[in-house]
């Protein structure tokens, strides 16, 4: 390129989202969410002035896979929950509902289909709908890889983790539980809400520190980063979506493979890989999730009214099952 060819001798602009960029250049804005920033700000706007402080560690534990995936016994943990009738609405489409939470693990046959939901959860309800169940909880999908050798058998039980905002509760008393039930060589654990890609953090360093390979899918990139996880499948995706594109087996698939591959490839601990699918063509998704800039201030102020009404509810039923309220490193 000659001196005159150059852009600043031309007056081309470098910026490569403006109007002289090249085609192939993705947007600034194209990039992961920064859920952490998001979820401070936003909870700073509804009034509660200590913003919430993620876990974040130095050392990550990492246990290689110990034999080939296809003579391991691989376990499934998520944060979604049993559909609870009469606690209002939690099917596709359903708001935020605090009453449908649970805050004590749960086992359930992985043998069989389950109608679990993620209606308690604070996913990304503008740009996913919650119709389909194999986008957070890929029972189906695994036992279908299980069952052409892919892998050697799913465990006899999933595991149900809760999104308990006290990680002191998560490492004391939650992760203990789990321990203590899985009987498996690998995990998979799949993330929906901001807290729950921590939570599930937190249980895969404690899987790795017991000798349990384990992968996270997931789509807060920055929240299992921070935290510091073994290895990451991450899924530029709208937040209820670790597991694949909604009413796309193909996807679904996809990104179970890529996990597994995961678990078969990573060198050391820290290794995130990110997914190549794309949730849509356009990237504007990704500015709306928990935006203050985007949300007039009436309609701040009557979230915060929600909220409030959603953490009583909450308290009430972590009162109930003798859960901790109080954060091991700062309130939401």
């Amino acid at each position: 390129m000659s001196q005159a060819d150059h852009p600043a001798a031309t007056g081309r602009s470098l910026d490569p989202s403006g109007p002289n960029a090249p085609a192939s250049f993705a947007h600034d804005d194209d990039v992961p969410i920064p859920y952490m920033k998001r979820t401070r700000d936003w909870y700073l706007a509804l009034g509660y002035g200590n913003p919430y402080r993620y876990a974040h560690f130095a050392d990550v534990p990492f246990t290689p896979l110990k034999k080939p995936l296809s003579g391991s016994t691989v376990a499934l943990f998520t944060t979604a929950a049993p559909f609870q009738p009469g606690k209002g609405p939690q099917g596709p489409g359903a708001p935020y509902n605090a009453a449908a939470k649970f805050y004590v693990p749960y086992l359930i046959d992985t043998g069989k289909d389950h109608d679990l939901r993620i209606s308690h959860v604070s996913i990304d309800r503008r740009h996913t709908s919650m119709e389909d169940p194999d986008c957070w909880f890929p029972l189906p999908m695994l036992r279908s890889f299980a069952a052409r050798g892919r892998i050697g058998r799913v465990a006899e039980y999933a595991h149900g983790v809760p999104t308990n905002r006290s990680q002191r509760h998560t490492i004391e008393v939650d992760i203990p539980i789990l321990l203590e039930r899985c009987r498996a060589d690998v995990a998979i654990l799949v993330a929906n809400c901001p807290v729950c890609h921590q939570t599930l953090s937190l249980v895969a360093r404690a899987l790795e520190a017991a000798g349990i390979s384990s992968v996270i899918m997931g789509c807060a990139k920055d929240i299992v980063e921070h935290v510091g996880v073994p290895r990451f499948l991450f899924s530029d995706f709208p937040l209820g979506n670790a597991a694949g594109k909604p009413g796309d087996p193909e996807s679904q698939a996809a990104t179970l493979e890529l996990a597994l591959r995961v678990l078969e490839s990573a060198p050391a601990p820290r290794t995130t890989v990110q997914s190549p699918q794309r949730w849509s063509a356009s990237h504007e998704w990704k500015l709306d999730y928990m935006n203050v800039e985007r949300v007039p201030a009436e309609e701040i102020a009557r979230m915060r009214e929600e909220s409030q009404q959603a953490r009583a509810t909450g308290k009430a039923i972590r009162e109930s099952a003798g859960v901790r309220t109080g954060e091991a490193r700062g309130a939401g």
